[in-house]
């Protein structure tokens, strides 16, 4: 409607950016969580995993309860389930239809896209690491350490997830990004340290534990298993995956 002077009531134009923002990670949370294929990554697997390695001898996981060695590398599973393979196989669909390129000309800016996309991605991490956690519980887990130390680690493993992820997506083709991401998840549940220990694969280990999956895993390991303070150590390596994959992220995304 029109006033007397002839503006607009209300006045038109874009939404206040963090209305915007907010509006758009619930939009792809909402995605996320209706998406089958996103539930099996995020939910099934990890759930699954924890459960039957945690009944049943299968892997030498040392002394203690096989939950305290497992619980820690099923979180660190569950963050590079979201952050890396299931962002990166929705953003590269998302890139191959054209839906960024149109999300790209409206009033939301593409680092508010990025920006929904990302807390997006931490809710979803929020719901499976309370889920998890539950279920640790309720199988005998019995954690240590600080919760700040635990904390970091997720943030910087989120990070660098994300940034590798969104690399993948934003430089290969849907398939191609639905292939690698799938390939990568795979392996790196074998040789991260997620359910098999480093020690296992010998001289192998030193450069595995340069993965951010194995540093992840290790690091909540080391702080909720053994009590250990900050793992300076695996916060580096995290580190330095985040920034490097977020910087090619931002420098080689293509958006088209």
């Amino acid at each position: 409607m029109t006033t007397a002077s002839g503006t607009y009531t209300p006045k038109p134009g874009a939404a206040p950016l963090p209305r915007m923002i907010a509006a758009q990670a619930a939009l792809e949370t909402r995605m996320l969580l209706r998406n089958g294929e996103q539930l099996l990554l995020t939910v099934v697997i990890p759930t699954l995993l924890l459960v039957l390695f945690s009944s049943v001898d299968i892997v030498d996981t040392g002394k203690g309860e096989a939950v305290d060695f497992l619980a820690p590398g099923v979180l660190a599973l569950a963050v590079m389930s979201t952050a890396f393979t299931g962002q990166a196989i929705a953003t590269g669909f998302e890139r191959r239809y054209g839906v960024l390129k149109r999300l790209a000309s409206s009033p939301l800016p593409r680092w508010g896209l990025m920006a929904a996309k990302t807390a997006s991605v931490l809710v979803t991490e929020i719901l499976q690491v309370i889920l998890l956690t539950v279920i640790a519980f309720a199988l005998g887990w019995s954690p240590h350490g600080n919760p700040l130390s635990v904390l970091l680690l997720l943030v910087l493993g989120t990070a660098a997830f994300s940034g590798l992820g969104l690399l993948m997506a934003g430089t290969l083709k849907a398939e191609a990004t639905l292939a690698a991401a799938n390939l990568v998840f795979l392996l790196l549940l074998v040789g991260g340290g997620v359910i098999v220990p480093l020690k296992k694969f010998g001289a192998g280990q030193h450069v595995l534990g340069l993965l951010p999956i194995s540093a992840l895993s290790g690091g909540l390991r080391d702080v909720l298993r053994h009590g250990a303070g900050v793992p300076w150590g695996d916060l580096g390596i995290l580190a330095v995956w985040a920034v490097l994959g977020l910087t090619a992220a931002g420098k080689f995304f293509r958006w088209e």
